[in-house]
């Protein structure tokens, strides 16, 4: 896809992702909504999949560690045809496939069940060495948090890769410093993350977030690097599209009203979305 048909299909995604928010009445709204650039350039460029075919062997690998997101990974796996989108307004309901954490037993696309911060990362690790092992040419991206680096087990699983040498593991970090108790260097400072990686034996590309050549361009390089395992630090905005939201740590964790989703909404449209939509 050109870069305007990817802004055009994240700012769907978008639009998606606050309907599925006001119909749960529950749910996160910041982290997808920063994350939609990035999901929307790895699912329709950078990833080697099969909607068709979702346990093919050869298939690039996407862990989402910070599984609370997953309104952006549910709206971009409808999206890339893995399920019907009219699915998506089943979001937290009862007996839903789309809980408010993924589970890869219901849900064609998902790699691994979350919950517990770290654990997804520590996965993906272990998946990438199975992988070099196998002699597979699949790679493998893992979605982490920047308030999920407060965890130890990050830390213990960034060892481990860098003892491996994980050439085929790149670790993408929604640096959008926030998370649900307030501001990332309020909580537990972070900074400087490049140092850290660094010290950890990890090649580190910092990117915009937004900008979907960089990201494209950073999983490229990313699959350039045969010595080590990448860390590519997107710098984000929580609630990149929505005025009222961004930037607020408030809306880390929480929907918004009816009244507030049409005023998310209008601004989202003002900006582009123009993929066909089933209520269109």
């Amino acid at each position: 896809m050109k870069v305007d048909e990817l802004s055009s299909l994240s700012n769907t995604i978008r639009r998606d992702i606050i309907e599925m928010l006001v119909q749960a009445k529950s749910g996160h709204a910041a982290g997808p909504l920063g994350m939609a650039d990035i999901f929307t350039a790895l699912y329709f460029d950078v990833l080697r999949h099969n909607p068709e075919k979702p346990h093919w062997a050869e298939r690039d690998r996407l862990v989402v560690s910070n599984g609370h997101i997953c309104p952006v990974l549910y709206a971009t796996l409808a999206r890339a045809g893995y399920f019907p989108i009219s699915e998506l307004k089943t979001y937290r309901q009862f007996g839903s496939r789309l809980q408010g954490h993924p589970n890869r037993l219901d849900l064609p696309g998902v790699e691994t069940s979350s919950g517990p911060l770290g654990q997804g990362y520590s996965a993906a690790v272990g998946m990438a060495l199975a992988l070099k092992l196998k002699g597979s040419s699949a790679e493998v991206y893992c979605i982490a948090s920047d308030g999920e680096h407060n965890e130890g087990q990050v830390w213990e699983a960034a060892m481990s890769a860098a003892k491996y040498r994980l050439h085929n593991l790149a670790v993408i970090i929604d640096r959008n410093n926030i998370q649900i108790d307030g501001y990332t260097e309020d909580i537990m400072p972070l900074n400087s993350l490049r140092a850290k990686y660094e010290a950890f034996n990890w090649h580190v590309i910092e990117i915009d977030g937004h900008d979907f050549k960089e990201i494209i361009d950073a999983c490229d390089m990313a699959k350039a690097i045969y010595e080590k395992p990448v860390a590519i630090i997107a710098h984000t905005i929580p609630g990149k599209g929505v005025d009222f939201m961004q930037g607020k740590p408030e809306w880390h964790g929480k929907a918004p009203t009816p009244e507030e989703a049409k005023i998310a909404i209008r601004e989202l449209r003002s900006l582009g979305g123009r993929v066909k939509r089933e209520e269109d």
